[in-house]
């Protein structure tokens, strides 16, 4: 089942007020599967939008990551990203309608303007410099997404995450 959202719901699920069920320095303790390790943690939103959180890192290059907001619909088994943060070790990444390519640490986002265009819903991402390693793209997603961190500080946040 395809979900398409239009961008003035997109914007209301990232603004949503959301709990973190576990400690920040939790999300950067991943399992390694295969060539990648991982770590989703499922959170609830204060309006009972269910959301996860998913965390991926390659295991031969730590700069290719990816923290990830999905939005969980009750009535889908499928989940809808709304942000993506990937890694200065990423592969570049080709924003199709606006024929540009962006090569550096860079942010997806969900759009209606590239789902109606046949596309993946975060397909549109823009470049950043807000963060460099794993743990600075997780203190930007749950800066940017709803998160109450105030009190929830951490080595996470003060020393970056080991590779």
């Amino acid at each position: 089942m395809t979900i398409q959202l239009p961008d003035a719901e997109i914007q209301a699920l990232i603004a949503e007020a959301k709990h973190l069920p576990v400690k920040i320095d939790e999300l950067a303790r991943l399992q390694t599967r295969g060539m990648h390790k991982r770590r989703d943690v499922e959170v609830q939103g204060a309006d009972g939008h269910s959301f996860r959180i998913m965390v991926r890192q390659a295991v031969l290059n730590p700069m290719n990551f990816t923290v990830v907001l999905a939005y969980c619909p009750a009535e889908s088994n499928r989940v809808f990203r709304l942000r993506r943060y990937n890694g200065p070790g990423s592969p570049s990444h080709r924003n199709r309608l606006d024929n540009e390519t962006v090569h550096a640490a860079h942010i997806h986002m969900a759009t209606e303007r590239y789902q109606d265009g046949g596309f993946d819903e975060d397909a549109f991402a823009e470049a950043s410099s807000r963060y460099s390693d794993l743990g600075g793209a997780i203190r930007c997603l749950l800066t940017d997404c709803g998160f109450s961190i105030e009190g929830l500080q951490s080595s996470l946040f003060d020393e970056g995450v080991e590779s």
